[in-house]
């Protein structure tokens, strides 16, 4: 499983983590490139590299080239998101981490979500940070992420309502649920904005007992410290899930009563949760009424926040749980040439032999929107020259 570790000693900030992206191998060009069809002026992406206690990393600055008084709404970010050329994904992922914010902010204050008036977070830097963010995350192509205990520093920190305490409050809420300490530094290590990065990328609350390090990374914060570097390191790695079985638990409900364009936003705060799996299958209920089952697979640990989100999200009022043995195949992925280029494939092996490869099917839906071809043709032509046929 290819896994991104953010290792966040000194916190984690939007310009800090664009660094570490680009020093993970993002292609500064490329980011750029992806960043411009937002179709925002007034801003320049000055990279350079910079040490902090002797280790080397990438240090982002989103330099501002004009001054604005703008502040937004909710609504008029998602209609810069919405109306730029960047793809769905990107807009989707976009779209949910401003989400974070917004609902963090609307419970500090008081209000509705679409209320809030974004000040620091508006900003075309802020906007640059978390959309870059999402631009950077869909290239990785990862399956999971987690987080190592996340630092939020100490002291007060000015913003558009006064001097606050660190955490910021919108930091506190966005951060509920993941591992922090507090006091390691004397500045506001963990912003708002770095807070709802990990918030809506983190789908695994505790690292794998073992993982196999392939690249490490350090994006360069903007302050300095005598005795913690301020850098967020971030590794690249392969976690080969154990061959054989082990326990997980099925928790299902019965549904018929919801609006159905509801079971997206459930499923993914289930995967934020900690879910393996969610899907939904068809039923028949009792006098005659069409229904769904909602179905969560997850490891023991997650289900107390599981039947939490069920509970909150969802109109049922009973959910069943099972326990059940669940056996996978060991996956790798690995990069190889093929008609379009470079592309990522699967490996999947049992027993030390592999049982299937294929390419990724959003790798292939990109080339073919990009080349104006079927998606399948794409698919099989890859796979043959996998094959070598």
């Amino acid at each position: 499983m290819k896994l991104l570790f953010y290792d966040c000693f000194s916190g984690i900030s939007g310009d800090m983590n664009l660094g570490a992206m680009i020093d993970l191998g993002i292609d500064q060009t490329y980011l750029v490139d992806e960043l411009n069809k937002l179709n925002l002026k007034g801003w320049e992406l000055v990279v350079e590299k910079a040490q902090r206690h002797g280790i080397t990393g990438t240090k982002v600055t989103v330099k501002q080239t004009r001054h604005e008084h703008i502040h937004r709404h909710l609504s008029d970010i998602e209609k810069i998101i919405n109306e730029s050329a960047l793809d769905l994904k990107t807009k989707a992922l976009s779209r949910k981490i401003f989400r974070v914010v917004a609902e963090a902010e609307a419970e500090v204050h008081g209000v509705s979500p679409d209320e809030i008036h974004f000040h620091e977070v508006g900003a075309v830097d802020s906007i640059i940070d978390i959309v870059g963010a999402a631009i950077c995350f869909n290239k990785l192509n990862v399956e999971a992420v987690t987080v190592s205990t996340v630092e939020l520093g100490s002291g007060f920190v000015k913003c558009a309502h006064g001097k606050l305490p660190v955490p910021a409050p919108a930091t506190v809420e966005i951060i509920k649920g993941l591992p922090v300490r507090k006091g390691g530094v004397d500045f506001e290590a963990t912003t708002p904005t770095g807070a709802a990065i990990l918030a809506t990328l983190v789908t695994m609350p505790k690292m794998p007992s073992a993982i196999r390090i392939e690249k490490t990374a350090y994006g360069v914060g903007q302050k300095e410290h005598p005795d913690v570097p301020n850098l967020l390191r971030v590794f690249l790695a392969e976690s080969e899930e154990p061959q054989g079985g082990h326990d997980a638990l099925m928790i299902q409900c019965n549904i018929d009563d919801m609006n159905p364009e509801f079971f997206e936003h459930i499923s993914d705060e289930l995967f934020k949760a900690g879910a393996s799996d969610v899907f939904i299958t068809n039923i028949l209920m009792k006098k005659g009424r069409p229904g769904n089952v909602l179905n969560v697979i997850c490891e023991r640990g997650h289900e107390d926040k599981i039947k939490e989100i069920i509970f909150n999200e969802s109109t049922t009022v009973g959910v069943r749980t099972y326990s059940f043995r669940k056996d996978t195949l060991v996956r790798k992925f690995e990069v190889v040439q093929s008609p379009y280029g470079n592309i990522t494939v699967k490996r999947s092996f049992y027993k030390d032999k592999e049982v299937s490869c294929k390419p990724e099917y959003e790798e292939c839906r990109k080339i073919a929107l990009e080349k104006g071809l079927p998606v399948k043709e794409v698919y099989f032509r890859i796979m043959a020259s996998i094959n070598g046929k």
